[in-house]
């Protein structure tokens, strides 16, 4: 819709938000995953209860704490966008949206919904990294996703269930592919290895990458829908983040090789966080962390040694997050 066209860049640069608050907020890395198949009842049926009431009732808070909140909190977020639409609430909407679209890519990234996240149970330690990041780094480009129509969902939580329990399905493909990819080289960092398991992955992640985009398209359109299909001002959007009291700018030059130039501009004193994370959400590089006077400042980002592909530059001042997606190539 041409109404969310304002939202396009904001729900990208703040896709890892919810990554970000796992340093700061006990609760939030429970939300990123559910270990579905430590449920009895899963593995009887393929199913477990679909409300977080039930779940507990059934299995117990700490059980299902310990398992992880995913697919509830992927419904979660998509209330809470739901009703700041409804309240024409743009900026909270706009947050919401990008946590949604934060739970939305977990649900559909097989080691995020198996006890076995890490290929720690099977002899494949080390590969959700190795999936998620290494090979995903290397590849990113050939995943292209052009969009068709949004549709109404008419069950969210059911949506939300089907496509986890869809998705499941391919933890074992994950690492087969693995395997194969380790028995060309032992050498994770080398083409040799990165190649090998995207040949043998590239067929599942390819349309996983696309349904998770058009699911969040397609959860946004029925969160508008429900909360009466409200209209969107974009120049509201537009004026409220140009109000931000730091401004991150892009660095220079981007893509880079050996270094690339970072400046940011504060509109008042501010403690400064300013980070490099990969596309996992890990912090690869801290270039400040101190409390710095309103004006211009600048930073250098020698990456050294870490392999190329996508980062992310990270600013929190503790008030807001900017980010800005920067592109190593070696």
């Amino acid at each position: 819709m041409e109404q969310f066209q304002a939202w396009a860049g904001f729900l990208a640069d703040h896709a890892s938000d919810a990554d970000y608050r796992k340093d700061t907020d006990p609760n939030e890395a429970s939300k990123h995953y559910i270990d579905i198949d430590s449920y009895s009842g899963f593995l009887a049926n393929g199913r477990i209860p679909q409300t977080l009431d039930s779940a507990i009732a059934i299995y117990g808070f700490s059980f299902v704490k310990e398992n992880g909140f995913l697919p509830w909190s992927t419904v979660t977020a998509f209330d809470s966008l739901r009703n700041c639409m409804h309240r024409n609430d743009w900026e909270k909407a706009k947050i919401f949206a990008a946590d949604l679209g934060h739970y939305v890519g977990d649900g559909h990234m097989p080691l995020h919904i198996t006890t076995n996240y890490n290929g720690q149970l099977s002899g494949n330690s080390g590969i959700h990294s190795r999936y998620e990041s290494t090979m995903i780094n290397a590849y990113v480009s050939e995943i292209v996703y052009t969009g068709y129509d949004a549709e109404e969902i008419e069950n969210v939580n059911q949506f939300v269930f089907d496509y986890i329990y869809s998705n499941y399905a391919l933890v074992d493909s994950v690492l087969w592919a693995d395997n194969y990819a380790k028995s060309l080289s032992s050498n994770y960092s080398s083409s040799t290895y990165k190649q090998a398991l995207w040949e043998k992955s590239k067929g599942f992640t390819v349309p996983l990458f696309k349904r998770a985009s058009h699911v969040l398209a397609d959860l946004i359109y029925t969160a508008w829908v429900q909360a009466d299909s409200p209209m969107i001002d974009a120049s509201a959007i537009e004026e409220q983040a140009s109000a931000s009291k730091a401004v991150l700018d892009q660095n220079f030059p981007n893509p880079f090789t050996a270094s690339t130039q970072i400046s940011f501009t504060l509109k008042e004193n501010s403690k400064v966080l300013l980070q490099v994370r990969n596309i996992s959400g890990q912090t690869v590089s801290t270039l400040m962390n101190d409390t710095l006077d309103e004006g211009k400042h600048t930073a250098e980002w020698k990456p050294g040694n870490i392999s190329d592909g996508l980062y992310y530059l990270v600013l929190n001042t503790g008030k807001a997050i900017q980010i800005k997606k920067m592109v190593l190539v070696k």
